[in-house]
């Protein structure tokens, strides 16, 4: 196995932030050598590549690795080094993973406190504050095997996500389309038909519009649909949307803004280690998302593993 590096190993995305990366990313990398904090940066070419980086890097022996980038960049980290910690058998433990946020989502770093300020970003990595953020694994029937740093889910939001992230890949990079995206998605929402279990146990099946699966609680620029979830609590949590009239619905959105979704009587809030999502229908083999990314199609099971990697924190 390669000798463990001292160096951070830094993953840009350059397309990050509407392409404006580089404004913020050039006087951060001046302050990491004030700070002499020793570091080797890689820029990014095309989708998934920060997955392909990060497994190399974890291969040469790197232990440190950041993103530069958003939700997305950070997501793909996950999956090169812990996709790689499973097939190498090193404990994810060993791993120090940072962000500087650039992207223009950026919700996994509420959960840590982390300012969106690259330079202060800069500041705390020179101070060393680290948490163990608990791993959370999907693995679907057809193989697929992706982690989740923050929140995830199908039905209503993985639609949403589908298409933001099409307009993305045509080159559209207005913060105008993820509104349009959900507005599109408000008068399409699709119905699925689902079983879900709950630490091996039936918990639901029937109609359901919607079901967010949360590491961390912050999603969308600040909503909570996973309100009480705690990326270091051992702990996955789930919100399930069934299908009721759109009135009852409207009446419990402002439950995903005030932190109080658990306490809905409308909305079913799981809590456990392991949640087992299964179609009752062809039809309902929907798409799911983990942190804003498409990852796989139903039956999916999504698990606390037991294990833990290290991630930056502030100072409070």
């Amino acid at each position: 196995m390669a000798a463990i590096k001292e160096e951070w190993y830094i993953i840009v995305n350059p397309h990050a932030g509407s392409g404006k990366t580089m404004k913020y990313w050039v006087p951060a990398e001046r302050l990491l050598k004030e700070y002499n904090i020793p570091f080797y940066t890689v820029y990014t070419t095309h989708k998934h590549h920060a997955t392909q980086l990060a497994a190399v890097a974890a291969r040469r022996g790197y232990r440190k690795i950041m993103a530069v980038g958003g939700d997305g960049s950070i997501h793909e980290v996950f999956d090169g080094v812990l996709g790689w910690c499973e097939t190498s058998g090193v404990d994810p433990s060993e791993f120090y993973l940072a962000v500087a946020p650039i992207g223009s989502g950026n919700d996994w770093i509420k959960s840590f406190g982390i300012p969106r300020d690259v330079e202060k970003v800069i500041g705390l990595l020179a101070k060393g504050r680290f948490v163990q953020e608990d791993v959370v694994k999907l693995t679907s029937d057809e193989g697929k095997v992706s982690y989740m740093a923050n929140i995830g889910g199908f039905g209503f939001d993985s639609h949403v996500c589908q298409r933001v992230n099409a307009q993305k890949e045509r080159g559209l990079r207005s913060s105008r389309i993820y509104l349009t995206s959900l507005i599109y998605n408000i008068f399409h929402i699709p119905v699925q038909n689902v079983a879900i279990y709950c630490d091996d146990e039936l918990v639901f099946k029937g109609a359901i519009y919607d079901m967010a699966l949360g590491n961390g609680s912050y999603c969308g620029g600040g909503m909570q649909q996973c309100s009480i979830a705690d990326p270091t609590d051992g702990i996955l949590d789930a919100m399930v949307v069934p299908v009721v009239t759109l009135g009852r619905l409207l009446t419990e959105l402002p439950r995903i803004y005030n932190h109080t979704v658990h306490e809905s009587k409308c909305i079913l809030y799981l809590r456990g280690k392991k949640i087992r999502i299964e179609p009752l229908d062809e039809k309902s083999r929907d798409i799911v998302e983990l942190d804003g990314e498409i990852v796989a199609n139903l039956p999916v099971t999504v698990e606390v593993t037991g294990q833990h990697v290290n991630v930056l924190t502030s100072e409070d």
